[in-house]
């Protein structure tokens, strides 16, 4: 048995995702959504286990939760400081991290787009951001800049990476790469980015996603940059680690991508 939790919940397309997953290797899989009270998560996720849970899928606003609950972390989630994948494994729970791994996949895999030697500009401090660093770091990118509304925020997430971080308003324009780590586009809210800044990228990846192009994504395309993605294939590549975290199998990402897009335009 599977679940994602989360509150709210309802709008989740994991489910739809990894009956996808499970479709490519005909396996009969139970995966459910699971609306948890705000303070119950621990409680909900405790008896999910003992009662034949396997493994869980975590989203806002609990993955710090999830972080506390784990008995064992991967290197992925203490770099994150948050977990989004449960597993319940030889009696213990193993924390995880799909976030940054998803991200990097999308952009590698279906944008053949390369990351190494990039010069990178993360947009956000938060848990968005966070969870994403490393796995961005692993890709050898000639420089990672964080970047952020309050700056303090910045400078103390730069600081335990080990990365350059800026101003919002003094963003130079020599960034081949800007990725959008805040919630921006969700509350339908611009990010004060200049459009010189946004025209000069090769990339512009909004991690939130929409039926249309998000308002991050519409900036950017104002701006002149022609490479422009949203976070759906990241929803789905994280999606697949997880389920090769639980299954050992590692589903093809493009077509469940486009399944999703194509039923998302249709809804």
């Amino acid at each position: 048995m599977f679940a994602v939790f989360g509150n709210p919940i309802a709008h989740s397309r994991s489910p739809q995702i990894h009956q996808a997953f499970a479709a490519q290797e005909r396996r009969k899989l139970i995966y459910e959504r699971r609306l948890v009270l705000i303070d119950d998560f621990e409680r909900a996720a405790r008896e999910f286990f003992a009662t034949g849970g396997v493994g869980a899928n975590v989203t806002v606003p609990f993955k710090y939760e999830a972080f506390r609950l784990a008995d064992v972390l991967t290197e992925r989630a203490k770099a994150a400081k948050a977990v989004n994948t449960l597993f319940w494994r030889d009696g213990y729970l193993l924390g995880d991290n799909t976030d940054g791994i998803g991200l990097v996949h999308a952009i590698k895999e279906l944008l053949s787009f390369s990351l190494h030697n990039r010069h990178i500009l993360l947009l956000g401090a938060g848990g968005a951001a966070c969870g994403v660093i490393q796995p961005l770091l692993q890709q050898q990118p000639a420089s990672l800049t964080i970047a952020n509304r309050t700056v303090e925020k910045a400078r103390v997430l730069a600081r335990e990476h080990a990365v350059n971080w800026c101003e919002l308003i003094q963003i130079e324009p020599h960034y081949d790469v800007i990725i959008n780590a805040t919630s921006g586009s969700l509350h339908g809210q611009e990010v004060p980015v200049a459009p010189i800044v946004l025209a000069r990228a090769q990339l512009v990846y909004d991690m939130m996603y929409a039926r249309e192009l998000t308002p991050f994504l519409l900036q950017a395309q104002a701006a002149g940059c022609t490479k422009l993605a949203d976070g759906l294939s990241m929803l789905v590549a994280q999606a697949a680690a997880s389920y090769e975290i639980w299954h050992g199998f590692r589903p093809d990402i493009r077509s469940v991508t486009r399944q999703m897009r194509e039923e998302m335009e249709q809804s």
